[in-house]
């Protein structure tokens, strides 16, 4: 069995850029920063950023050019592929490696609102509800028993 599958969760570096196939398909194509942070073995903190170009076609392309912009955050989930072609130039062979977007989801907004058109119509309701009743709305919680889990009751 194989599997290519890629998720990250990251900032557009730039804005998207939105252009049409001669099919009349629509494809963006973005730039996704994602940073790792750990500590090294003094205890010094350490972080490096890897960027990740990302395509996206049909109604997904139209919604990454409608919503996001430099500086979004963003989900892809999608699959890895590498392009390669011939630089008219030199003649030396070109590799690019993307992700092809399969699905996305929008990142919460830097002004406050929702992640998504839908989702900000729910919080503007719920900020003028709470606005007006000064009460944070109530959101259901689980509680988990205090008793602890012994691993030999485990079936396998």
């Amino acid at each position: 069995m194989y599997l290519n599958k890629v998720i990250i969760i990251g900032n557009l570096t730039r804005d998207p850029e939105l252009k049409s196939l001669p099919s009349g398909v629509q494809v963006t194509n973005i730039s996704v920063a994602t940073n790792r942070v750990w500590k090294d073995k003094e205890g010094g903190k350490q972080e490096s950023t890897e960027f990740h170009n990302v395509v996206a076609f049909g109604r997904t392309a139209e919604i990454i050019n409608q919503y996001l912009k430099k500086g979004s955050s963003v989900l892809i989930e999608g699959r890895l592929q590498t392009k390669n072609w011939e630089d008219k130039e030199t003649g030396k062979k070109i590799y690019r490696t993307e992700i092809v977007t399969e699905s996305m989801q929008l990142g919460p907004r830097r002004d406050g609102g929702g992640s998504s058109a839908g989702y900000q119509n729910n919080t503007n309701q719920t900020s003028q509800t709470s606005q007006t009743s000064k009460e944070a709305p109530k959101v259901d919680t689980v509680e988990y028993p205090e008793e602890e889990i012994n691993p030999e009751d485990i079936p396998f």
